[in-house]
């Protein structure tokens, strides 16, 4: 499976999304995004921005105030850049990156809905970002990193467009063991979110040769916890769902045992920190 075969899955299966053409999770997608810390408050705010994808609320516990720019990085349909620009206000700016046309598309016709003046929507992919160096106060990610097959290479963007001192939070899957071999070259479960992700410790290791530091992490959900939120029918024929993308292992002679295996290696963090 080479980078680019795994970077033309990510964007055809989020462009299917963005179509209408595939569904994110097997829940509704307000439960989903209010199991994993979004306030009805937030929903409202994001409407149809929000398309179920995700596996947290990096915005929790930001401190996002007016006049700041904020950079969201894989914004897809805008839900957490919308979120963000209610908090800058009309003196702040808000900047999504995304490598999907349709997503694109989707974000900016939803900004012209809302006839939000300062944010933007540009084409770019998270390893080499379309923004100014030192010009950004803020980033912000949505379970988007794991999908990238050089994660140093994103670490080392945010630092450079991060002002001194410009902090970062995102949402992501990483891996406390290795995920079982015949999960980890399935494509689907890359497009999933699922063989994507990193141990935790190779991910931290990566965010502080970035030369970002302060880091913490508020809050750890494991894999089990989120199988029973994204896919609410259970194991049942050793499907799952992660990030907006089904697993499926049907021709393994015990393909639950293996998707309960996959699940127990996963976790959903965020992480803070600044440069």
């Amino acid at each position: 499976m080479t980078d680019r075969t795994m970077t033309a899955a990510v964007e055809e299966h989020y462009a299917a999304v963005a179509r209408g053409e595939s569904s994110a999770c097997g829940a509704p997608v307000a439960d989903v995004a209010r199991s994993i810390g979004y306030s009805e408050e937030e929903l409202a705010l994001a409407g149809d921005a929000n398309l179920g994808l995700g596996c947290g609320n990096p915005l929790t516990l930001t401190q996002l105030v007016a006049g700041m720019t904020v950079v969201d990085l894989g914004c897809g349909a805008g839900f957490d850049a919308f979120l963000a620009l209610s908090r800058v206000g009309s003196t702040g700016h808000v900047i999504g990156v995304d490598m999907t046309d349709d997503m694109l598309v989707l974000a900016r016709q939803n900004a012209e809905k809302r006839a939000a003046r300062n944010v933007e929507f540009r084409k770019g992919f998270i390893e080499d970002l379309p923004i100014e160096s030192g010009s950004v106060d803020y980033v912000i990610s949505n379970c988007v990193i794991n999908l990238s097959s050089d994660k140093p290479a994103v670490f080392r963007e945010i630092a450079r467009v991060l002002k001194p001192g410009g902090r970062f939070a995102v949402s992501d899957i990483v891996l406390l063991k290795q995920l079982p071999e015949a999960v980890a070259k399935d494509i689907s479960a890359y497009v999933g979110c699922i063989s994507g992700a990193s141990l935790l410790t190779e991910y931290l290791s990566a965010v502080l040769a970035a030369g970002l530091h302060d880091l913490s992490i508020p809050r750890i959900a494991h894999g089990p916890d989120l199988v029973k939120v994204l896919a609410p029918e259970g194991f049942a024929d050793g499907k799952t769902s992660c990030c907006g993308s089904r697993v499926s292992v049907p021709s393994l002679k015990n393909p639950d045992a293996l998707v309960r295996q996959a699940a127990e290696a996963l976790a959903s963090i965020k992480l803070h920190g600044r440069k």
